[in-house]
């Protein structure tokens, strides 16, 4: 690896960490290619090739994923939505509903036994949406967590 490399590994990290800090904030890539030091295009490319996902699918992953604790806990799909920075019900919806395979509505209303019989930080990772979700059809990633708590 070039010292150049290990720079751009460097700004990298600093927008993804500005990603998880501020993820209920109005972010775009550009903003956020601004911060690594980077054009969007170049930007995008170079998170892409580190992370495997594009920066705005990081971005609504995080979101998601603070969405989903959210709603673990009560609070409306209308609440969860606008509170983690989404400004589209819908999109939100459908972004949820596409890594999740159910929707938002569905999985709040769902018993999460599994989240509260595990450490947070275990719970965290286990419960992590990924872009290779089941389908709507599917069984979600949780019940994976609670056969194993089961067991």
């Amino acid at each position: 690896m070039t010292p150049q490399d290990l720079a751009n590994l460097g700004h990298l990290r600093r927008a993804r960490d500005l990603i998880d800090r501020e993820y209920a904030c109005p972010l775009d890539v550009p903003t956020i290619a601004r911060h690594a030091l980077m054009s969007p295009a170049h930007f995008s490319r170079q998170f892409r090739a580190a992370y495997g996902e594009t920066p705005y699918n990081y971005l609504m992953t995080r979101r998601i994923e603070r969405a989903m604790a959210l709603l673990r806990a009560g609070v409306s799909v209308t609440e969860a939505c606008m509170a983690v920075g989404c400004t589209s019900l819908g999109s939100f919806s459908s972004r949820f509903t596409e890594l999740l395979g159910e929707t938002p509505s569905a999985y709040r209303l769902r018993e999460h036994p599994a989240e509260t019989a595990m450490p947070a930080c275990v719970a965290k990772v286990r419960t992590r949406p990924t872009r290779n979700a089941p389908t709507r059809n599917a069984p979600s990633r949780i019940g994976e967590a609670v056969r194993a708590t089961a067991a």
